[in-house]
């Protein structure tokens, strides 16, 4: 299939898991793709088993967004797919939370996906496709989550108002809010086999289809949202847990 043909998408936090895989999954379907890290080796070597373009960039800063679009703009020219995906994750009471760690995930989470957003507006094309990458604990509550939920249910509410001020040149901006997803930074906890497969357990017990996602799940979505089987959808947020947020 190539109905993303001669369509320029850039990727944030693409070295890895949902990253890598949407940029695999929009290759296949003709893209032109661009992926971006703060790692140079990493995004250097996933860009090479893609077969795709990397550019070394902070999403947490501010300064490196403004060089990522320059440096997109010289290059590719205009934007057709925008997938604010990198992020990190973080757990701590209220009571527990320091201003550290508040900042760490705020700065990218956060504020790194507006100000990416904001810069990359100047050149994405007319009947572009923006997908914030949220989560599914923006519409739970979980205790030790708050930092990381609240910002994620700060960018739904950015991808809102996005969709309505980007309306008029025909731009779709949504988000797509996955649950317990299968991805290498699980393997990459330290855990011993033994207490990784207990966790996951518990955690698939809460889960009405009895399963974790996957990367390649989310990676079909960004795919759907940024071609013209989506082009009537915008302002919408997509949660992909197994029904998870039900319980």
């Amino acid at each position: 299939m190539d109905n993303l043909k001669n369509k320029v998408a850039v990727i944030t936090g693409g070295n890895s898991g949902i990253g890598y895989a949407t940029a695999k999954q929009l290759k296949e379907q003709g893209a032109t793709v661009i992926i971006t890290g703060r790692r140079k080796e990493a995004i250097e070597t996933a860009a090479s088993q893609l077969g795709v373009t990397a550019i070394v960039s902070d999403q947490s800063n501010v300064a490196d967004t403004e060089n990522l679009v320059a440096k997109v703009k010289q290059d590719f020219g205009q934007v057709d797919i925008l997938f604010i995906n990198a992020g990190i994750t973080g757990l701590g009471t209220i009571e527990q939370t320091t201003e550290a760690l508040f900042d760490s995930i705020m700065n990218i989470n956060f504020r790194g996906a507006y100000f990416t957003l904001s810069k990359f507006i100047p050149i994405l094309k007319d009947g572009a496709s923006v997908v914030f990458l949220s989560s599914n604990t923006a519409s739970m509550s979980y205790a030790g989550s708050s930092v990381y939920s609240s910002g994620k249910a700060a960018l739904n509410s950015v991808m809102k108002i996005a969709s309505l001020e980007l309306a008029p040149r025909r731009i779709r901006v949504n988000s797509i809010s996955p649950g317990p997803t299968e991805t290498e930074v699980m393997k990459k906890a330290g855990l011993d086999a033994e207490t990784l497969k207990t966790i996951m357990e518990a955690v698939v017990d809460k889960i009405p289809l009895k399963q974790m996602g996957t990367s390649e799940d989310v990676a079909k979505m960004v795919s759907h949202l940024s071609s013209d089987a989506s082009k009537f959808i915008t302002g919408a947020n997509f949660i992909m847990d197994g029904g998870m947020v039900l319980n």
